[in-house]
């Protein structure tokens, strides 16, 4: 193992563990919000967005142990690719998403996941 390994893996792993912390800080308003049955579409968003980081995170980490041990199996390197396709897709429609509501700047947005009642339920 070179010093570059341990290098970018100590960073993915640092990322991994900013992503995990951002989603858990935020746990108590999404399930606020998801009881109330509204939420901040910006919010979701970026929910969305750090899901699929985090995922992408997890396998850019199985990538780079299987290239520092030589792990060359036909299976896992196509576990990997479609790992990665998934994270990618996800993390660009976050991305997507976020850039449409900074450009439009609609922050305050809200999707309603129940009919909420007139009288202030």
């Amino acid at each position: 193992m070179q010093a570059i390994d341990i290098i970018l893996l100590t960073l993915y792993l640092l990322s991994l563990t900013c992503s995990i912390y951002v989603i858990s800080a935020h746990r108590k308003y999404f399930k606020e919000r998801f009881k109330a049955g509204v939420v901040n579409l910006f919010m979701i968003a970026m929910l969305f967005f750090l899901s699929a980081y985090t995922i992408k995170m997890c396998s850019v980490i199985l990538i780079r142990l299987a290239v520092v041990f030589e792990w060359n199996y036909p299976l896992l390197e196509t576990i990997q690719l479609y790992i990665w396709f998934v994270a990618q897709l996800g993390t660009t429609t976050g991305l997507i998403s976020l850039a449409i509501l900074t450009w439009t700047k609609r922050y305050d947005l809200f999707v309603y996941l129940r009919k909420v009642d007139k009288k202030g339920e």
